[in-house]
């Protein structure tokens, strides 16, 4: 049955716009609606045609179609109803045009998914079978929003948080054995699986850095140990098998209480960036457009979700980390902000960032069920 297309404008339309006017962003810079996505999370656009699709920790996957490049959505469909999904936040493509999507505990694949999703039935594959991403029994709905990317080896890597604030001694061997807490990587085909980093607590975002290749990605850091720490953490990953820590460090250089007597392991990698502590940090994506000034060119582009424990509220904002042209990251700055009210009140959450062909940046906010778009217009 064709699904139907979600509604563009109306009464919500208008109270999101009247929303971003509140919006703070750098001279020169504009946001405007995009698109009406339901639970918007994690974006893929499609290298070809520009088309986003869009994950949610839901049952959809949707499909964001700009066909007049007007730079808004004319129409927001519900992508393959006849798939089943689960949790399917994880939204990316290869090279070549291949949309992968990382469920809970499943990754498929769809075959030139830019150009066949008009219709409710669509070519679908699967790289990782049901309860062969994670042994079954640690299914949790904690912690099980997946991201992934293909990387510069063609390989397909995926982000696989632990289903604990901090696991028990005892789920140590089987996550560092099986990849949880960490990232794994695999053929496109779902062959040759391996943990490629470990010591890793929740991250949902990682890109790699197109100028060297490394893969960066955020960390969520432990709940419960006070306001203000411990700082959440944007990393690099310079080679296979690096530990970054967890639950050793609850974020940063903190110690856990659980793990605080244990011994370090050697060769932990610290993080990159800290940044403020509870914010949430996700999605995150290298700026490679040509629109944004200089300044941004080659920097990261990462969004916070907002803190949801903590006693004065934090995040619901997007950040900009400039890299240093050695490679690593320079101190990070607010780039977009007013998603939290002075009052504590969330009039949106961004969750994901991701770069239209024309250099514009889409900001996905699972909370008003939308996407934006930040453009510059040179003064």
């Amino acid at each position: 049955m064709e699904p139907k297309p979600i509604p563009q404008e109306g009464r919500r339309a208008d109270a999101i716009r009247r929303n971003l006017e509140k919006i703070k962003l750098p001279e020169g810079f504009k946001i405007d609606l995009y698109a009406l996505v339901p639970d918007a999370r994690h974006m893929a656009v499609g290298p070809s045609t520009g088309v986003v699709f869009v994950g949610t920790r839901k049952n959809n996957v949707y499909v964001a179609t700009d066909r007049d490049k007007d730079r808004v959505a004319d129409e927001v469909k519900q992508f393959a109803p006849s798939v089943a999904f689960k949790i399917p936040n994880g939204v990316c493509f290869s090279r070549d045009g291949i949309l992968y999507v990382a469920e809970q505990n499943r990754v498929l694949q769809f075959p030139a998914a830019e150009f066949f999703y008009e219709g409710p039935d669509v070519a679908a594959f699967v790289v990782a079978k049901q309860g062969d991403l994670i042994p079954a029994a640690e299914e949790s709905y904690n912690h099980t929003a997946r991201v992934c990317r293909v990387g510069p080896d063609n390989k397909l890597y995926i982000a696989l948080g632990q289903p604990f604030n901090v696991p028990p001694k005892d789920k140590m061997d089987l996550y560092k054995r099986t990849g949880i807490g960490g990232i794994v990587r695999m053929d496109q085909d779902g062959k040759n699986k391996e943990v490629y980093a470990t010591g890793i607590r929740n991250s949902v975002g990682m890109d790699f850095n197109p100028s060297d290749k490394t893969l960066w990605f955020t960390d969520n850091q432990v709940d419960g140990m006070g306001d203000d720490q411990p700082p959440g953490e944007v990393n690099r990953i310079t080679e296979m098998g690096q530990d970054f820590g967890f639950p050793y460090y609850g974020g940063g250089a903190i110690r856990t209480v659980e793990y605080k007597d244990d011994p370090i392991p050697s060769g932990v990698v610290a993080p990159q960036v800290e940044m403020t502590a509870h914010a949430a940090d996700l999605g995150m994506v290298f700026y490679t457009g040509k629109m944004f000034p200089q300044q941004y060119q080659g920097g990261i582009f990462s969004a916070q979700h907002g803190s949801w424990n903590r006693t004065t509220p934090v995040g619901a904002r997007v950040m900009f980390t400039p890299a240093k042209p050695d490679g690593t990251a320079d101190e990070p700055r607010v780039f977009a902000e007013g998603w939290l009210t002075e009052n504590g009140e969330y009039l949106g959450r961004p969750v994901d960032v991701a770069t239209l062909p024309d250099g514009s940046l889409l900001v996905s906010d699972d909370t008003a069920g939308a996407i934006y778009r930040i453009s510059y217009e040179n003064q």
